[in-house]
């Protein structure tokens, strides 16, 4: 059994944020059906690598759902919309502020029309100054605390490559419905779940608000950096935590040839052993974490003499052998090759109707009772005749006259 067998989800998504959200959903078990405008959702089209085939874009993002479509513009199809609301748990949707509302279906009419449903909007930031700004991933980011804080000391703010605004927030909102439908388990009724990416991206950065607190007190010595303003400065790879970390470099020397090294108390001596520095350990310049966080850059020069004889693959062996924390910097060709990834359900392949074969991200959350199997994504209105008739009754001759009226 699924976990969230029976579960019906309305998904009026697009595009990452709200798709990654109703996709976790889907992995669960729910029945997420995507509703889609005639036209589709944009990303069907975005990015394509294969002609006249949905994208990787839309094909990762929407695996396990079905899709229909409905000209919500129509009055009819305004009804029909009404008639799915009644019957579904959960309402996603990811528009602009105030779109559904100007469809004629603001909150006090969903919950008119059902008054059990969770209905969950993901705007790009809260109420106030912000509220109408248009919000992408990277926006997010800059708007979020994220950007500030990463890249070098003395370089540009960076975005980072992980989707922390999208998916980052696609993830929140599942938090958000999970936790209002076990409260409508007590209370019977529904509620608005409402999560904005720019809040979702804070969350995700709430160390670095830890340390512009910090800051008061004076310099933070965890970070590499030479001097320090007002503001919580960009450190590079430095940890951000309270164990130093840095990516040190391996052979031969291409891109991502990195080794991440974090040094805690216990782990120096160890190292120093390994890099050829023994006399490092008790010498008292270097055997406290007090006495090295002065020198971090030095500290990781001297294990980056020793990881440049040799590959990351070997350096990484060597330390775990010592339970020294570190990782390799896995490239994306590395990760998508990965064989423990695969072994975990991680990478998975997908069989497509139109594009074959293709390899997308499983399911993060393992269960022991309710293991994801991973299904393709749905074709543009694959399932409609089927769900009209299934939840609404609708018959073939009503599902023509729909097409012919381009309600479908």
């Amino acid at each position: 059994m699924s976990a969230l067998e029976g579960v019906r989800v309305l998904d009026m998504t697009h595009v990452q944020s709200g798709p990654s959200a109703t996709q976790v959903l889907a992995w669960l078990g729910a029945d997420v059906v995507k509703l889609e405008a005639p036209t589709g959702d944009i990303t069907r089209r975005q990015l394509r690598d294969v002609d006249d085939a949905d994208s990787l874009y839309f094909t990762m993002l929407n695996c396990n759902k079905r899709s229909i479509t409905l000209n919500m513009k129509s009055e009819r199809g305004k009804e029909i919309f009404t008639r799915l609301v009644a019957e579904s748990d959960v309402l996603v949707e990811n528009f602009g502020p105030g779109t559904v509302d100007r469809m004629g279906f603001p909150w006090e009419r969903l919950r008119e029309i059902n008054p059990r449903l969770v209905y969950a909007s993901i705007k790009g930031f809260g109420d106030g100054p912000y509220t109408h700004f248009k919000a992408y991933e990277v926006v997010a980011q800059a708007m979020g605390g994220s950007m500030s804080t990463t890249g070098l000391e003395d370089g540009p703010p960076l975005a980072t490559g992980a989707q922390i605004g999208d998916s980052g927030t696609g993830i929140h909102t599942v938090a958000g419905i999970l936790a209002a439908l076990l409260q409508r388990e007590r209370t019977g009724r529904g509620q608005r779940v409402s999560v904005a990416m720019q809040h979702a991206v804070l969350n995700l950065c709430r160390v670095k608000l830890r340390d512009q607190q910090r800051l008061a007190h004076g310099p933070l010595r965890e970070y590499p950096n030479a001097a320090f303003g007002d503001e919580v400065p960009r450190s590079g790879n430095a940890s951000g935590g309270g164990q130093p970390g840095w990516a040190v470099r391996c052979k031969p020397g291409g891109p991502n040839d990195y080794l991440y090294v974090i040094v805690q108390p216990q782990g120096w001596a160890p190292i120093a052993r390994l890099i050829g520095r023994p006399e490092l350990v008790e010498d008292p310049e270097w055997a406290t974490p007090e006495a090295r966080l002065s020198k971090l850059d030095k500290m990781f020069g001297l294990i980056e003499e020793w990881t440049l004889g040799q590959d990351k693959w070997a350096a990484l062996a060597a330390l775990n052998e010592h339970n020294v924390p570190c990782g390799p910097i896995l490239s994306t060709r590395e990760i998508i090759e990965d064989s423990s990834l695969a072994d975990n359900d991680m990478i998975v392949t997908v069989d497509h109707p139109e594009r074959g074969t293709f390899r997308t991200v499983g399911c993060p959350i393992k269960l022991s009772d309710s293991p994801v199997r991973v299904d393709r994504s749905p074709l543009l209105g694959e399932h409609t005749a089927e769900i009209f008739q299934e939840r609404l009754g609708i018959d073939e001759a009503e599902l023509a006259e729909l097409k012919a009226n381009g309600v479908i």
